[in-house]
């Protein structure tokens, strides 16, 4: 095949070598070739429509664009740095194998609206990906809250033991975000599903072509408005940046709390031998590196986006190269966060959950002290009153080296004659939790209220 470029007309000599291997994306953006046939596809289907080519060479074009898909699949087409992109590469195979007819493929549109369309394409079809991937980790999750609905643990807050919770409302706080991310998703994809292809190089084309049939044999909601703007456009990439950093967050700081969980000092939880590994050195290691790993990827996530923030921030419209840089930020954040979702998935699948460690653990920390200053409240105890008397009691609890179980209640009624002996059912860990049941506590009447908000909320998606 000649490594004559197809836009050369112009120039009186060749690119450089070392330029064309700074400008060629085709490394990259090859994996946008099955959208970039599909879109010519469409466009071409659209041509013939309009009377701008004949049928028979629409036929031939579209049968030539479906045989060059299959045997990219099959491995069959072979690349280089001086094809420069996927759309260079395909339009010179296509003219390769059908003469003429192929160069008329390009008609009334740009690579610039061209490459916009196989994103927006690309980026509809990951969205949808990703959305399975998370509704499939939320029912994760609600399995896991419902196999051990009645577990009590610690709660944090400062990362110091605050109150008493069940571990099914702890995890179900991460079904909870991963909810806002598909919500947010849906919202991109929205966004997302307005075809470009049309615009061409910034201002339109002067031939009479159809938009919107382009739009609907490709099944996107509308066309964009302004061609200058459709072209310029990386809006609907850096929402879907946004949302797969978001959705990296909320995995890394579950896989925070997973590694402290997993420590000996801990040991609420056990991770599966299959997501751990071991030391070079120390043989008794089991190191969470599945869980690290994910929460050192959130870096490059985030770094995606700023890096895509940042190209667009000094640009004139309407199209510049600079946009070329887009594709490495999206493709490496996607294919980050998709195995960082489908990882995090089974480790939650074989996790084991210490019950007793985590019982064992609620016995210190004063976890029950904001449930001994409630019970002051309905002895009729102003609560800030309450709130220093109890901890006066905390402070002598500390210094005797006591509980709040352990005091006599003579020694309660020293700080309080109100206390009685219905004191000590108040303060159980077990009525501390199940008395919390105002509207997405920590009860376990409230946890199964959001267990099932969780299921109709999946359910309404299908």
């Amino acid at each position: 095949m000649s490594k004559l470029k197809l836009w050369e007309g112009r120039f009186s000599k060749s690119t450089a070598e070392i330029f064309d291997l700074f400008n060629a994306s085709i490394m990259t953006d090859i994996k946008l070739f099955e959208y970039d046939i599909l879109g010519s596809v469409a466009h071409v289907k659209m041509l013939a429509k309009c009377n701008i080519i004949l049928e028979d060479e629409a036929k031939l074009i579209i049968d030539s664009l479906y045989q060059i898909l299959e045997d990219f699949k099959s491995g069959k087409i072979e690349y280089e740095i001086s094809d420069e992109d996927v759309h260079m590469l395909i339009e010179k195979q296509l003219i390769k194998r059908i003469g003429e007819v192929g160069k008329k493929v390009h008609t009334a549109r740009s690579r610039n609206d061209q490459v916009a369309l196989d994103e927006r394409l690309f980026c509809r079809e990951k969205n949808l990906y990703l959305q399975e991937l998370i509704k499939t980790l939320i029912n994760t999750i609600v399995n896991l809250a419902e196999e051990n609905i009645d577990v009590i643990m610690p709660g944090f807050t400062h990362l110091q033991k605050a109150q008493p919770i069940l571990f099914s409302h702890y995890i179900l706080a991460y079904a909870q975000m991963l909810k806002r991310d598909l919500l947010r998703l849906r919202q991109n994809y929205s966004m997302t599903n307005h075809s470009p292809l049309g615009s061409a190089a910034l201002a339109g084309t002067t031939f009479e072509i159809d938009r919107f049939f382009v739009a609907s044999e490709l099944c996107f909601e509308s066309v964009t408005e302004n061609s200058i703007d459709a072209v310029s456009d990386r809006d609907f990439i850096l929402d879907m940046l946004f949302s797969l950093a978001m959705i990296q967050m909320h995995l890394s700081r579950l896989a925070e709390d997973f590694i402290i969980f997993n420590t000996d000092e801990f040991k609420f939880i056990e991770l599966d031998d299959s997501f751990c590994s071991g030391s070079s050195i120390m043989p008794q290691k089991k190191n969470p590196d599945a869980l690290e790993l994910i929460r050192g990827k959130t870096g490059r996530v985030y770094a995606n986006l700023i890096g895509l923030l940042t190209v667009l921030k000094g640009l004139p419209l309407s199209y510049n190269k600079d946009l070329q840089e887009d594709k490495e930020f999206l493709f490496d954040s996607i294919e980050t966060v998709e195995m960082s979702l489908i990882i995090i998935n089974e480790i939650l699948k074989t996790l084991k959950i210490n019950k007793e460690n985590m019982a064992n653990s609620c016995k210190s920390g004063f976890i029950n002290a904001t449930d001994l200053a409630d019970y002051l409240v309905t002895k009729g105890v102003a609560f800030r009153d309450a709130h220093f008397i109890v901890g006066n009691i905390v402070k002598h609890c500390i210094e005797s080296g006591k509980t709040l179980e352990d005091l006599s209640l003579e020694e309660y009624k020293r700080f309080c004659e109100k206390i009685q002996e219905d004191v000590y059912q108040f303060i159980k860990i077990e009525t501390c939790v199940n008395r919390r049941k105002s509207y997405g506590g920590t009860s376990l009447e409230s946890v199964r209220k959001q267990i099932d908000n969780l299921k109709e909320f999946l359910k309404n998606l299908e």
